[in-house]
Protein backbone atom coordinates (compact mmCIF):
# COMPACT_ATOMS: atom_id res chain seq x y z
CA UNK A 1 0.00 0.00 0.00
CA UNK A 2 1.23 3.56 -0.99
CA UNK A 3 2.42 5.55 2.02
CA UNK A 4 1.43 9.07 2.15
CA UNK A 5 3.44 12.36 3.33
CA UNK A 6 2.73 16.14 3.62
CA UNK A 7 4.08 18.16 1.02
CA UNK A 8 5.18 21.74 1.80
CA UNK A 9 6.29 24.77 -0.84
CA UNK A 10 7.77 28.11 0.08
CA UNK A 11 8.93 31.17 -1.37
CA UNK A 12 12.91 30.29 -0.82
CA UNK A 13 13.06 30.08 3.05
CA UNK A 14 12.49 25.93 2.78
CA UNK A 15 16.04 25.40 4.55
CA UNK A 16 15.32 27.59 7.54
CA UNK A 17 11.47 26.45 7.90
CA UNK A 18 13.17 22.81 8.07
CA UNK A 19 15.59 23.96 10.15
CA UNK A 20 13.03 24.91 12.45
CA UNK A 21 11.31 21.60 12.21
CA UNK A 22 14.42 19.77 12.76
CA UNK A 23 14.91 21.71 16.06
CA UNK A 24 10.97 20.75 17.32
CA UNK A 25 10.75 17.31 16.37
CA UNK A 26 14.45 16.24 16.60
CA UNK A 27 15.82 13.39 14.21
CA UNK A 28 17.81 13.68 10.75
CA UNK A 29 16.97 15.05 7.01
CA UNK A 30 16.70 12.27 5.00
CA UNK A 31 16.87 14.32 2.03
CA UNK A 32 18.47 17.90 1.01
CA UNK A 33 18.64 18.50 -2.80
CA UNK A 34 19.36 21.26 -4.29
CA UNK A 35 18.11 22.83 -7.57
CA UNK A 36 21.67 23.15 -8.96
CA UNK A 37 21.36 19.25 -9.28
CA UNK A 38 18.93 19.48 -12.18
CA UNK A 39 21.46 21.51 -14.26
CA UNK A 40 22.67 18.93 -16.14
CA UNK A 41 18.84 17.36 -16.99
CA UNK A 42 17.16 21.05 -16.67
CA UNK A 43 18.43 24.88 -16.91
CA UNK A 44 18.40 26.39 -13.67
CA UNK A 45 17.97 30.00 -13.12
CA UNK A 46 21.51 30.82 -11.26
CA UNK A 47 20.45 32.77 -8.90
CA UNK A 48 17.75 29.92 -7.89
CA UNK A 49 20.78 27.21 -7.68
CA UNK A 50 21.63 26.74 -4.38
CA UNK A 51 17.31 26.72 -3.25
CA UNK A 52 15.93 23.69 -2.35
CA UNK A 53 14.49 21.35 -4.43
CA UNK A 54 13.45 18.66 -1.90
CA UNK A 55 14.17 18.33 1.69
CA UNK A 56 12.39 15.55 3.71
CA UNK A 57 12.40 14.75 7.57
CA UNK A 58 10.74 12.22 9.47
CA UNK A 59 8.69 13.57 12.19
CA UNK A 60 7.18 9.79 13.89
CA UNK A 61 5.32 7.13 13.26
CA UNK A 62 5.91 6.78 9.68
CA UNK A 63 5.42 10.19 8.45
CA UNK A 64 8.02 11.96 6.43
CA UNK A 65 7.55 15.42 6.23
CA UNK A 66 8.63 16.81 2.91
CA UNK A 67 9.13 20.27 0.94
CA UNK A 68 10.88 22.75 -1.31
CA UNK A 69 10.84 26.42 -2.58
CA UNK A 70 9.34 27.05 -6.19
CA UNK A 71 11.10 28.21 -8.37
CA UNK A 72 10.18 32.12 -9.66
CA UNK A 73 9.21 30.43 -13.53
CA UNK A 74 6.45 28.12 -11.31
CA UNK A 75 4.81 31.19 -9.85
CA UNK A 76 4.86 32.61 -6.17
CA UNK A 77 3.01 30.29 -3.10
CA UNK A 78 0.23 31.84 -1.48
CA UNK A 79 -1.52 30.09 1.48
CA UNK A 80 -3.43 27.42 -0.06
CA UNK A 81 -1.64 26.51 -2.37
CA UNK A 82 1.43 25.79 -0.33
CA UNK A 83 0.65 22.16 0.22
CA UNK A 84 0.21 19.36 -1.50
CA UNK A 85 0.40 15.42 -1.08
CA UNK A 86 3.26 13.00 -1.86
CA UNK A 87 2.68 9.48 -2.61
CA UNK A 88 5.18 6.30 -2.56
CA UNK A 89 3.91 3.53 -4.09
CA UNK A 90 4.95 0.01 -3.68
CA UNK A 91 5.34 -0.66 -7.33
CA UNK A 92 5.40 1.14 -10.79
CA UNK A 93 2.41 -0.25 -11.49
CA UNK A 94 0.39 1.17 -8.66
CA UNK A 95 2.35 4.40 -9.49
CA UNK A 96 0.49 4.36 -12.54
CA UNK A 97 -2.99 3.68 -11.00
CA UNK A 98 -2.71 6.23 -8.58
CA UNK A 99 -1.58 8.78 -10.93
CA UNK A 100 -4.02 8.23 -13.54
CA UNK A 101 -6.88 7.96 -11.14
CA UNK A 102 -6.66 10.93 -9.13
CA UNK A 103 -5.09 13.05 -11.72
CA UNK A 104 -8.35 12.28 -14.20
CA UNK A 105 -10.38 15.82 -14.82
CA UNK A 106 -7.29 17.65 -13.16
CA UNK A 107 -4.35 19.17 -14.74
CA UNK A 108 -1.02 17.22 -15.31
CA UNK A 109 1.95 19.49 -14.61
CA UNK A 110 4.37 16.44 -15.40
CA UNK A 111 3.45 13.21 -16.48
CA UNK A 112 4.85 9.94 -15.15
CA UNK A 113 8.64 8.83 -16.54
CA UNK A 114 11.83 8.28 -15.21
CA UNK A 115 13.03 11.31 -13.35
CA UNK A 116 17.06 12.25 -13.14
CA UNK A 117 17.17 11.55 -9.57
CA UNK A 118 16.10 7.67 -9.98
CA UNK A 119 12.65 7.25 -9.49
CA UNK A 120 9.55 6.90 -11.61
CA UNK A 121 8.01 10.79 -10.63
CA UNK A 122 4.91 12.85 -11.75
CA UNK A 123 3.02 15.53 -10.38
CA UNK A 124 -0.89 17.25 -11.13
CA UNK A 125 -3.87 19.24 -9.30
CA UNK A 126 -6.23 16.70 -9.07
CA UNK A 127 -9.84 18.31 -10.42
CA UNK A 128 -10.33 19.93 -6.94
CA UNK A 129 -7.60 21.48 -6.68
CA UNK A 130 -5.20 19.88 -4.53
CA UNK A 131 -1.42 18.97 -5.63
CA UNK A 132 -0.05 15.78 -5.94
CA UNK A 133 3.36 14.39 -6.01
CA UNK A 134 4.03 10.67 -7.44
CA UNK A 135 7.15 9.07 -6.63
CA UNK A 136 7.85 5.49 -6.93
CA UNK A 137 11.36 5.01 -6.17
CA UNK A 138 12.79 1.12 -5.95
CA UNK A 139 15.42 2.35 -3.23
CA UNK A 140 12.00 3.95 -1.76
CA UNK A 141 13.88 6.77 -0.43
CA UNK A 142 11.64 9.67 0.63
Amino acid sequence: MAAINPYLSFNSNCEEVFNFYRSVFGGDFLTVMRFKEMAPYHPVDKAEENLVMHMALPIGHGTVLMGSDTPASMGKVNNGNNIGIAIQPDSKQEADRLFNGLSAGGTVTMPMGDAFWGAYFGMFTDKFGINWMVNYDANQRP
